[in-house]
């Protein structure tokens, strides 16, 4: 085995190896710089072979071309890889959900198609998270996740600030944040966090979170590019960008950086500045806010934040005393820094909450004492660093004095930008940051490849080989073709039916696969009732048994029971069940299953599912809740599902996604329809399924039950003619 090759997936925001948009909006900010500089720093390490970061393609004519490159040159030994996924142009986080299945798809052939599949993979963020869930899930890869910020605080500080939560759910797609959150912490293997504050007060609030997989390592800052003022080092750019805005520019500056976000706090620093006399007569305030073109391209939030700004500017009358430059350059950072540090300024974070606070670290890397939030990772920084002075920006009376008091003294100053700048250099170097994850990560890979049982095919590393062919796929098989049972052909006409026979019969490079609820032998029995050509797949109990067809029968897939099977607890399932009756009453025995516990509730509730997830996470069970027709639900391994089933059978029969066609109909299935697989949605489906229409590889058909297959399949041209 060579050198590590280490996979990280940074899905959102605007990401590429220069000039990076940061602060552009709320998706391309501090994340973007961590993966960025983590990724240059494991590719400079002797034991690191290959880095790749996965990220989104974009083409959008409101960008750069640079989005739109397939490949891009990271570092030596480090690229960036972009697949595209969704829509092709620019979408903010909150609304790529719909497409993440696309993206797991096409990476898992991806990385199959290559000599040797990655060490480990990074997820970072909540839908890094999911995509990297299923990676895990089907080729085995061990995960680590960082959340970056995580649903669960953002929640309840947007409560906090008064917002309901069905507004806050509808924004941010908060339920699908914290469920990805959730799935990620009950795959990883290690959780990178950059404070003891996050380790300890917000991935504790999660169910699956266990605090002996977490491990503390703060990010580092880029000594080539942070570094105290040097006499003759800079040009006089920075000068000429505040020119315009400061009558007297040589005043020590109050200086803010940051994207324009609401959490960020910026209109409070403003209104601090505005009404102390002291620092109008003796300071400027300097705020970097990202970059903008036109206001109008700006999310609602920021145009909000931006327009507190003005009004405050022009409350106080701040004009020749503020700055807030519309366009800088990424490399003008460090330069502001330096600046602001010549000067004998300070830099101020007030942000409401800060889960690490890297420019603080940039700050004081370059000889600029601090003012910042006594919030989470600044309380670390300075504790290391005691370079400034740590204050409750709420209080507006309190960060005024802060500020004041941090200039006050040129003696206590000095000796902080002394401290901050000996303190960087000791604690906070990349390669510090690099040399600590890799150890971590290395092993907890290791525990992973030790701990598990033989559930996938090849071990991280190992060169490509052939997948074992199990016995059951058909020779010549070319396309799948999987039927649900319990929808469209639970009553269908006789004419449908005979025409759907008709169409399916004489074509050898077709195979035939049966998906249903019901268990196996009530399934064959009514497949039999049909007359259609027979099956050579089987999923049946929601997904949580798979039989092929063979020469000496219908065997069942042992090898995946086994891996579905790992940590379920069926006994403990039906006990957290019970809690929540009378609400759910147990389906009878015979719609049991050795991995599916069944129940039918007493009233249609789509709220039951956030109270049955609750009820498992708290009782750290390893299982999910599927809720179909509205009435039944199902409590299967956290694994197992129809749509993992179908995929664990494609990687088996080496069969790409592209060349399966399934059908759904009723609510509860519409996750078969997302990803690389055609899709038919027949004219009498369940409302909920239409919010897939829209998604290219679906079609959504005018007739009714087997007609609408029948017409999904030539609108397809999935059959042979």
């Amino acid at each position: 085995m060579g050198g590590l090759h280490v996979l990280h997936l940074h899905l959102h925001g605007l990401f590429r190896a220069h000039d990076l948009e940061l602060g552009r909006d709320a998706d391309t900010g501090g994340q973007t710089t961590y993966v960025l500089e983590l990724a240059r720093a494991l590719a400079a390490r002797p034991e690191v072979e290959r880095v790749r970061v996965v990220t989104r393609l974009i083409r959008d004519r409101r960008l750069s071309p640079d989005y739109a490159r397939p490949c891009e040159r990271l570092a030596p030994d480090a690229t960036i890889e972009r697949l595209p996924f969704g829509p092709a142009r620019y979408l903010r986080k909150e609304l790529l959900w719909p497409y993440l299945d696309e993206l797991a798809d096409a990476l898992t052939q991806r990385l199959l198609a290559q000599p040797r599949l990655p060490d480990w993979i990074h997820a970072h963020y909540a839908d890094a998270g999911y995509v990297g869930v299923l990676l895990r899930r089907r080729l085995g890869i061990p995960l680590v996740f960082t959340g970056h910020s995580l649903g669960r605080e953002k929640r309840r500080r947007l409560l906090a600030a008064g917002l309901e939560a069905a507004q806050i759910d509808a924004q941010y797609a908060m339920a699908q944040r914290i469920d990805a959150e959730e799935l990620a912490l009950a795959h990883a293997g290690l959780v990178v966090t950059s404070t003891a504050q996050e380790r300890d007060q917000q991935y504790a609030r999660y169910g699956r979170f266990a605090a002996d997989q977490a491990r503390v390592i703060p990010p580092g800052v880029d000594s080539s590019q942070f570094f105290p003022p040097q006499p003759g080092l800079e040009d006089g750019a920075i000068d000429a960008l505040m020119a315009p805005f400061l009558r007297d520019p040589t005043k020590p500056p109050v200086l803010a950086i940051c994207r324009a976000d609401p959490r960020k706090n910026i209109p409070a620093l403003v209104e601090v500045f505005g009404r102390s006399e002291h620092l109008r007569q003796h300071h400027n305030l300097v705020l970097v806010l990202g970059c903008r073109e036109d206001p109008r391209q700006l999310d609602k939030a920021q145009r909000e934040v931006f327009q507190q700004v003005f009004e405050l500017v022009d409350r106080f009358d701040l004009y020749g005393q503020i700055a807030y430059p519309k366009q800088h350059r990424r490399e003008q950072i460090p330069a502001i820094y330096r600046w602001a540090a010549d000067l004998g300024g300070v830099f101020v974070n007030p942000a409401l909450t800060e889960p690490f606070g890297l420019t603080l670290l940039e700050a004081a890397a370059c000889g600029l004492p601090v003012v910042a939030t006594d919030d989470g990772g600044p309380r670390d920084i300075l504790r290391r660093c005691d370079n400034g002075l740590l204050v409750d920006v709420s209080d507006l009376d309190a960060l005024q004095m802060a500020i004041e008091e941090v200039l006050a003294q040129p003696g206590r100053w000095r000796r902080w930008r002394d401290n901050g700048i000996e303190a960087v250099n000791r604690h906070f170097s990349w390669d510090a940051h690099a040399v600590h994850y890799l150890g971590e990560a290395l092993a907890s890979a290791q525990r992973a490849t030790h701990q598990r049982p033989a559930l996938w095919f090849r071990e991280p590393g190992e060169a490509a080989a052939v997948f074992p062919t199990p016995a059951g796929r058909p020779p010549g098989l070319q396309r799948l073709l999987v039927l649900d049972l319990d929808a469209s052909l639970a009553a269908p006409d006789p004419l449908s039916l005979a025409e759907l026979r008709r169409r399916l019969s004489g074509d050898s490079s077709l195979a035939i696969g049966v998906m249903t609820g019901r268990g196996f032998k009530a399934a064959r029995q009514r497949y039999g009732e049909l007359h259609l050509p027979a099956p050579c797949l089987w999923i049946t109990q929601s997904g949580t048994e798979i039989h092929v067809a063979t020469p000496e029968g219908e065997l069942p897939d042992r090898h995946w029971q086994r891996q579905i099977g790992h940590q379920w607890d069926r006994a403990a399932v039906e006990a957290a069940m019970a809690e929540l009756e009378p609400r759910l009453l147990r389906q009878p025995e015979g719609d049991q299953g050795p991995f599916k516990v069944s129940y039918v509730l007493t009233e249609p509730d789509q709220g039951i599912i956030p109270l049955v997830r609750q009820t498992l996470r708290s009782h750290q069970l390893m299982a999910r809740p599927h809720l179909f027709h509205h009435h039944f639900l199902d409590v299967l391994p956290l694994t197992a599902s129809k749509t993992e089933a179908l995929r664990y059978v494609a990687l088996r029969w080496q069969l790409p996604i592209e060349a399966i066609l399934v059908e759904a109909c009723q609510q509860g299935d519409g996750e078969l329809l997302r990803g690389l697989s055609l899709g038919v949605v027949p004219e009498d489906h369940d409302p909920v399924l239409e919010r897939l229409r829209g998604h290219r590889r679906v079609f959504f058909s005018s007739r009714p039950q087997a007609w609408g297959l029948i017409e999904g399949l030539d609108h397809h041209r999935f059959l042979r003619r």
